[in-house]
């Protein structure tokens, strides 16, 4: 005999039935979420617990409370590196982002010449370790800078002029110089889209209302590129805030919490106050993430169907100033990079001038040199080739499926929130889930299934994916939105299966986006160190970390001619990215082409 529920299944019409049975696609739908949300949460989540245990624990392991952090603020000395950190990252956001505007708006709104030069000499920093752009400063402003010392005295001894002029590197000043340099690019590529959006319908109002240039800049121009600012602020912040690289190198007594963290762990392997540090540094970031996720969330469309899109106009002064001012900052990058360039082939820095190659030459310094250099390579390679194929399909699952709605809104903020974690914090955190053999819950000791991975090149491979996650997610997702769900549609209509759809149609659409995925892991996991600091292992030295320990050792030639090696590498990489763009467009995208 049927029961009522049956009789009403046998009722229901043919597509209904279907429904109600979960397919084999819909469970490796499922499958693929939930291995990208374990990823996330062994990579993002789960290693911030045992951070925010140690930081409540003693050094025997019991329960202190927020002891740890009282005893952090009452010592004067740490306590100033907290307010030295806020004060060093707001200083060098109002610079960096001040600039970045002025810059950015030259580029896009008016007709001055040499735009894509400017453009190519605004990224260059992206492509050196924050070390190599310190390093840079120490050779101009140093106590043997060229800067400091007058150009070794030649003014002085052929024009009679002292043009020598001591800016006090080693110190706030210093900070504040490398991290304006550090944070510049970045928020230049976020002000330059923000910059390229306008409605051209708005200011031809402006200019029928007779309203003033000024007035014009501060209704039309600045509320338009709000948001552009606000990510730009967020960015900027988060960067100089937790940036460990340039203090390192010219912060001198002027403690910052990145060195602060270092010294903790490094040098004193004192990982419980390292682990409080480390949540002093990460609160900041994470405020400054919410602040930012509320404004995009009111963010609404610069453009709509009706606007008319702004091509700047000729004018001969606004474009000379632009120029000028462009020239003036794109000198200033050039100067520093050339600095770190050029003394990595000065024989004795600055007694002997004469040019030699003995400084790549890395047998006779720390570090690990060439070896170093190797691992690097093949360490950013593994990054990008594991991370676009973890970061897309990850996006492709939250963003294309619909199965398991709230489980995919978790992986979503998962995604979001690496972004807000520091490198070091990162390292720290590692170390803490990653070390033990076992894990101590409640009383039992539980065997620790990722243990394996400490100690190995998998495991900085982890962390760099991580550590640039968002970025890579967001690129990923706004390339996955950019193509009609029509697709997906029809394809189910036709029983296609959803994973031919992806390979034929999906993937080959948003090549140019893996590329640029590709192509940003593979730099930054070269440039950054803050990650891996805590991470590397005698056995696999790295190039980042190489800088550092022939710095403390002082052969600074020889981190100089270090980081020339990491900046053409990266330089490779992007000439690379840009041929095999051009390929893809060619080829791919030629129905958006003229």
């Amino acid at each position: 005999m049927m029961t009522p529920t049956t009789q009403e299944h046998l009722l229901l019409p043919p597509r209904s039935r279907i429904s109600l049975i979960v397919t084999g696609e819909e469970w490796l739908r499922r499958l693929l979420l939930l291995l990208v949300v374990a990823f996330l949460l062994v990579g993002v989540l789960a290693p911030l617990v045992p951070l925010v245990v140690r930081s409540l624990s003693d050094q025997n392991g019991r329960f202190v409370g927020l002891e740890n952090y009282v005893r952090y603020f009452n010592s004067p000395g740490l306590a100033s590196s907290f307010v030295n950190s806020l004060t060093v990252a707001t200083v060098t956001t109002l610079l960096a982002v001040g600039l970045a505007f002025g810059y950015a708006w030259a580029i896009a709104r008016t007709c001055m010449p040499g735009k894509g030069f400017f453009r190519a000499i605004a990224l260059l920093p992206l492509f050196a370790p924050p070390l190599a752009i310190a390093i840079g400063l120490v050779y101009l402003f140093g106590n043997k800078g060229l800067v400091t010392t007058g150009f070794f005295g030649f003014f002085e001894r052929t024009l009679g002029l002292p043009l020598a002029y001591n800016i006090h590197l080693y110190g706030m000043n210093g900070i504040i110089l490398g991290e304006l340099l550090y944070c510049f690019p970045q928020a230049f590529l976020i002000l330059m889209v923000a910059a390229s959006l306008a409605d051209a319908r708005l200011y031809e109002a402006s200019v029928s209302l007779k309203a003033s240039p000024l007035r014009t800049f501060w209704v039309v121009t600045l509320p338009g590129m709000r948001y552009g600012l606000i990510s730009a602020i967020f960015v900027c912040f988060t960067l100089a805030f937790t940036d460990f690289g340039v203090p390192k190198v010219v912060g001198g007594n002027f403690n910052v919490l990145a060195t602060d963290i270092y010294k903790q762990v490094i040098g004193q392997q004192n990982f419980v106050m390292g682990a409080t540090i480390s949540i002093l540094l990460l609160a900041p970031t994470v405020i400054a993430f919410v602040i930012d996720r509320m404004a995009q969330r009111r963010q609404m469309a610069v453009l709509t169907s009706r606007s008319v899109p702004l091509h700047p106009r000729p004018h001969p002064v606004i474009d000379t100033v632009a120029l000028v001012y462009c020239s003036l900052v794109a000198a200033a990058i050039l100067i520093v990079i050339g600095a770190v360039v050029y003394a990595s082939f000065v024989d004795v820095w600055p007694y002997r001038l004469d040019l030699t190659l003995r400084h790549y030459d890395f047998r006779h310094v720390g570090g690990g040199g060439w070896a170093a250099y190797t691992n690097s390579l093949w360490m950013s390679f593994y990054s990008a080739l594991f991370g676009v194929v973890i970061i897309f399909l990850g996006a492709y699952i939250i963003e294309k499926s619909r199965t398991w709605p709230l489980l995919r809104h978790f992986a979503y903020f998962l995604s979001m929130i690496s972004v807000a974690l520091p490198g070091l914090v990162i390292g720290i955190a590692y170390i803490f889930f990653f070390n033990p053999k076992s894990w101590t819950l409640a009383g039992f000791s539980i065997p620790n299934p990722f243990a394996f991975l400490y100690g190995t090149m998998a495991i900085l491979v982890l962390a760099n994916i991580v550590h640039f996650y968002t970025v890579s997610f967001m690129t990923a997702t706004t390339a996955l939105k950019q193509i009609d769900p029509e697709f997906e549609s029809v394809s189910a209509s036709m029983r296609v299966p959803f994973y031919r759809t992806f390979a034929r149609i999906t993937l080959p659409l948003s090549l140019p986006a893996v590329a640029e995925i590709a192509m940003y892991l593979f730099v930054n996991s070269m440039v950054t160190v803050s990650a891996v600091i805590f991470l590397y292992s005698p056995q696999i030295r790295l190039a980042s970390v190489a800088i550092v320990n022939m710095d403390e050792a002082g052969d600074t030639a020889a981190a100089a001619a270090m980081s020339v090696l990491i900046i053409a590498a990266c330089l490779v990489a992007r000439l690379v990215y840009t041929v095999v763009v051009h390929q893809l467009n060619r080829r791919t995208q030629a129905w958006r082409l003229p």
